[in-house]
């Protein structure tokens, strides 16, 4: 890999607040798989065209980024990369139940849920989507 290339992969970033990454250290301690890191993921779907989603796996994928965050391992393959480029996953804890959000500002619209979204560059469902989170936004 020429300096070029290492340069490019280093400005592909996700960030972590320390509310999320204290909450996946903990998910990993709960389901004793502390060397597992955390998959984020983008697919068709939901009320906006496009979905987050997030998972615990063992290990990074050929031609993942993988990025590690206050000791938090995570994997986003490449498609999905494109997606969430310079986005902040945070953990919000309130009043209606706790969950991830990802706040991205490659979303020109999102559910008012923030579990889905509609990408600037056009990307996700035009029409019903046939999907739906549920929150009635």
């Amino acid at each position: 890999m020429d300096v070029q290339q290492l340069d490019q992969v280093q400005e592909e970033t996700v960030f972590l607040t320390d509310a999320a990454a204290e909450t996946v250290r903990s998910l990993l301690v709960q389901k004793n798989v502390p060397d597992y890191g955390l998959r984020v993921f983008v697919a068709g779907g939901g009320c906006s065209g496009m979905q987050y989603g997030m998972a615990l796996e063992a290990e990074a994928r050929a031609y993942d980024h993988v990025i590690e965050q206050s000791g938090v391992k995570v994997f986003i393959d490449p498609t999905s990369m494109m997606y969430l480029n310079q986005a902040t996953i945070d953990y919000v804890d309130s009043i209606m139940g706790g969950g991830f959000k990802v706040d991205n500002p490659n979303a020109v619209t999102s559910c008012g849920c923030g579990t889905s979204f509609k990408a600037k560059d056009g990307g996700g469902y035009t029409g019903a989507s046939g999907g739906g989170c549920g929150c009635g936004h």
